[in-house]
């Protein structure tokens, strides 16, 4: 059971620094992907496999995190990803070969997800479900600063040494979130000091069961975290398709992701005047649109810098407005199994992510393979969310009625 929202909550500050380390090791490699390639003589594949699999990896821990921390609290199952984070990007950082430094980025995945899963859960034990909706936007929100400077912060350690530089950052940052995360994070849930195997699986069997959670879940994961799909292939379009220089790559991405912290800034405003049915159903639409847009300019021929870049703007600010609402609503699926929703959640979020990342990679045009996944991703998306919300709108007519 989660504790009341009475419960000490760490400060936002901390809880974004926290939060913010499983996708910033993400981000900020994107743009020395054609550096490591070089370096290890290996084809653009083999490198984009340490984003899919590093994907995979948040996707894997968050099914542990999320209910081991019900039963033995957020505290140590959070010290204890934090410090596998920081080894992880250690390794990473003396790679020697391209598996190396894939299973390097593995293992900072791992535990970089901690702070994925336990920051949302450490929101939803300390605040009413109203106010959980508003700060899990401003959360979302100033964790689309790091994200969105990543890239070009990326672009300029690979500049200056290289894409083990990129390592050498994200160690010496991992290792101070550790230290802070130790000194200032209280026990926010109510562990019940129980381990069960059979019961972890009965919590997950009871979630998917419900028809809105897996609604919800694929449609969340669909329409927030498709954009890796264009994150994976940015360097090759851009370098390659578009020939821009590399700098470009951390602006153009740096731009992007404000789209994503405007649609959160959107949601955090809105969120008390407005359903949060509508913001699910608008702002998908957006991304839906904008996906279309930009399928129909690289078939025609007409495909510019600029056009990628506005045109991904507003899929993300669509992403941006789904994402703190459709995460409020998962939590609120079963509040007895906040812990295992979150963990499944972010679960269905990453292994998505890292179809959608793999898929990019297959032929020999990234723009048109991560166009075409992007549609399909928001259309599926927009399938499962109107799913979800019919059903919950007839759920509360039969109450009403009964």
């Amino acid at each position: 059971m989660p504790a009341p929202p009475t419960a000490v909550a760490p400060p936002l500050w901390l809880l974004v620094l926290i939060t913010l380390s499983g996708t910033l090791a993400m981000h900020m490699f994107v743009p020395a992907l054609p550096d490591a390639a070089r370096s290890f003589g290996v084809g653009a594949a083999a490198v984009q496999a340490t984003i899919s699999l590093y994907i995979v990896g948040l996707a894997l821990g968050q099914l542990i995190y999320g209910p081991l921390s019900d039963a033995l609290g957020r505290r140590p199952l959070l010290l204890a990803g934090l410090a596998l984070y920081a080894a992880g990007s250690i390794a990473a950082m003396l790679a020697h070969s391209a598996t190396m430094l894939i299973v390097a980025r593995l293992i900072q995945a791992l535990g970089g997800c901690a702070g994925l899963a336990l920051g949302r859960a450490m929101v939803q034990d300390t605040n009413a479900p109203q106010e959980a909706v508003r700060t899990l936007a401003l959360l979302n929100l100033m964790m689309m600063v790091g994200p969105g400077m990543a890239p070009l912060l990326g672009s300029g350690l690979v500049a200056l040494g290289g894409w083990r530089a990129v390592f050498v950052a994200l160690a010496l940052a991992g290792t101070a979130t550790l230290l802070l995360a130790w000194r200032m994070v209280p026990e926010t849930g109510a562990p019940t000091g129980r381990v069960s195997p059979g019961a972890l699986a009965r919590d997950y069997a009871a979630l998917l069961r419900s028809h809105s959670f897996l609604a919800y879940a694929v449609g969340g994961g669909c329409a927030t975290t498709s954009a890796y799909a264009f994150i994976a292939a940015a360097p090759f379009i851009i370098t390659g398709q578009l020939q821009r220089p590399l700098r470009d790559v951390g602006i153009s991405l740096g731009l992007v992701m404000i789209g994503m912290a405007l649609g959160n800034a959107l949601t955090r405003r809105l969120a008390l005047s407005v359903r949060l049915d509508r913001l699910l159903v608008w702002g998908n639409a957006l991304s839906v649109a904008s996906a279309l847009v930009f399928l129909l300019l690289e078939l025609a021929g007409h495909l510019t810098l600029a056009a990628t870049v506005g045109l991904m703007l507003v899929f993300v600010l669509g992403a941006g407005l789904v994402s703190p609402a459709v995460l409020s609503k998962v939590l609120t699926v079963d509040s007895r199994r906040v812990g295992s929703a979150v963990g499944l959640y972010g679960f269905a979020q990453m292994a998505l992510g890292a179809l959608f990342t793999m898929m990019v990679g297959w032929g020999s045009n990234p723009a048109l393979a991560s166009s075409c996944v992007l549609l399909g991703a928001a259309l599926v998306g927009q399938g499962c969310l109107q799913f979800a919300l019919r059903r919950g709108r007839r759920g509360r007519a039969a109450s009403a009625a009964g």
